[in-house]
């Protein structure tokens, strides 16, 4: 069976499964907010659903699902709606639980950061994407991932810098 064969038998259950934790991740880091990232999550595999895309390559899908995130948690941040209103409480939800301190200190401080390093970074980091395929996935230049990544490295290394020393 070829590529493009095996994708389109991909059951909506199996892909869910597959790339979970990369849209509801990548949804937390733009939007940060548990609340908007289940919102995301769910229109971005309603989509994925609906639309019945034939994808070349798992590569594809993949940028397809990146792309809609974005996109939707785009939609999601610059609503009239989100703009005029404040959150009931002002405390911080946790979206995420790692195993470490650390980690959770790490992608606390991811969240601090503004969305275009932010994003970047997630990919970068937590779904192990190479640069070229963050450049496809989020429609922007090589040479651009780069600096966002070098950019964002630098302002968390600012922030951590604090935070590891007293710890």
């Amino acid at each position: 069976m070829d590529v493009q064969a095996r994708c389109a038998a991909d059951s909506i259950e199996e892909v869910i499964r597959r790339y979970q934790r990369m849209v509801f991740g990548l949804a937390l880091s733009y939007t940060r907010s548990r609340a908007d990232a289940d919102d995301v999550f769910q229109e971005v595999f309603l989509l994925y659903y609906r639309e019945k895309v034939d994808f070349n390559s798992e590569e594809h899908r993949k940028a397809w699902l990146i792309n809609a995130t974005v996109n939707y948690s785009k939609k999601v941040t610059g609503s009239t709606w989100r703009k005029k209103t404040g959150p009931l409480d002002e405390r911080e939800e946790s979206g995420y639980e790692f195993s470490s301190d650390d980690e959770n200190l790490i992608y606390a401080a991811l969240l601090t950061l503004p969305q275009k390093y932010r994003v970047v970074l997630h990919l970068f980091y937590f779904q192990q994407m190479p640069i070229d395929e963050i450049s496809k996935a989020l429609r922007m230049k090589a040479g651009t991932v780069k600096v966002q990544l070098l950019r964002g490295r630098e302002l968390m290394r600012e922030k951590l810098k604090g935070d590891f020393l007293n710890a």
